[in-house]
């Protein structure tokens, strides 16, 4: 039985014979289309009842880098418990995998997390009066908008951003590029930023094509990114061991527990890690751009 059809079969299975509403049926079925996801990224080829208890612990030990609450942890455990207990109960497996599966125990430090109040909180904090207020905000949007590490953000380059379609093309680790939706708030934050304020600092031309430009005209240093960063926290009184990183990793987290398509969130981040560049040839941009608006909470539908 194919995963498509397993996941299928498993929602109708929860509202006719468990009596759940659509709605839970769909987030249970949507936490196991994560799995399957996952089986697909890591090139495992295995089939539901081909899963073993190690495939699945290594699963959620993956998850472990989005942070999630723990509530959205255990729910997601168990839509996947849900969903094995159901192969069994149909004769599809003869053993449950999940039996003794436990959320992992953390044996390394994390990276923080922001909640998305906290984002707020921060961004509210950049005083747009200043100078370079408009520049600093318009990169905190970018950075929570787009998932972007920090040397693509300062490496971000006008030609790239494409406002009339919503999207910007970001070169990664290796020069790999990849098209990033980028929401609305964001980008009314950065061409603001193009409009009002770059167009009065004089680029240097090592730097004539670069967004994100110092008060020397050049490319704005990583090490300033992290110092602005810093600089809003303490002024936002957020006690948490905040980077430029955090705002990446708060991008996927937040995306993961709204409900996003894993495999839309891998692609939006490029990592290379997971899978291979070919896998997501066949994705549509459209399809990013709509998870993002409908996901993202900085500019979800679902308000």
């Amino acid at each position: 039985m194919s995963w498509e059809k397993a996941i299928r079969d498993f929602q109708t299975y929860l509202k006719l014979e468990r009596s759940l509403s659509a709605n839970s049926a769909s987030a249970y079925a949507r936490d196991v289309k994560k799995l399957s996801q996952y089986v697909e990224f890591s090139k495992l080829n295995l089939l539901p009842k081909q899963m073993k208890a190690i495939h699945l612990q290594d699963f959620i030990v993956y998850l472990q880098q989005f942070r999630l609450e723990s509530s959205s942890q255990a729910r997601l455990l168990s839509g996947i418990r849900a969903f094995y207990k159901y192969l069994l109960v149909s004769d599809v497996i003869d053993d449950d995998p999940t039996e003794f599966i436990e959320a992992p125990r953390l044996t390394r430090k994390l990276p923080e997390v922001l909640t998305y109040e906290e984002v707020q909180l921060l961004l509210s904090s950049v005083d747009l009066s200043l100078p370079n207020g408009t520049r600093n905000r318009a990169m905190l949007e970018v950075l929570y908008a787009c998932g972007l590490r920090v040397s693509e953000l300062v490496d971000l380059r006008l030609t790239n951003v494409f406002a009339d379609l919503g999207f910007v093309k970001i070169v990664g680790k290796g020069n790999k590029e990849r098209i990033v939706p980028i929401g609305k708030m964001a980008l009314k934050h950065l061409q603001l930023y193009i409009q009002k304020e770059r167009v009065h600092t004089s680029p240097d031309p090592s730097a004539d094509n670069i967004v994100f430009l110092n008060n020397r005209g050049k490319k704005i240093s990583r090490v300033l990114v992290f110092l602005i960063i810093k600089e809003l926290c303490e002024k936002a009184g957020i006690q948490k061991s905040i980077s430029p990183h955090t705002f990446r990793h708060s991008f996927a987290t937040h995306l993961l527990e709204g409900g996003a398509d894993l495999r839309a969130i891998q692609d939006m981040l490029g990592h290379e890690s997971i899978t291979t560049t070919e896998i997501y040839t066949h994705l549509d941009m459209e399809y990013l751009k709509e998870t993002l608006m409908n996901f993202h909470p900085r500019n979800s539908r679902k308000k």
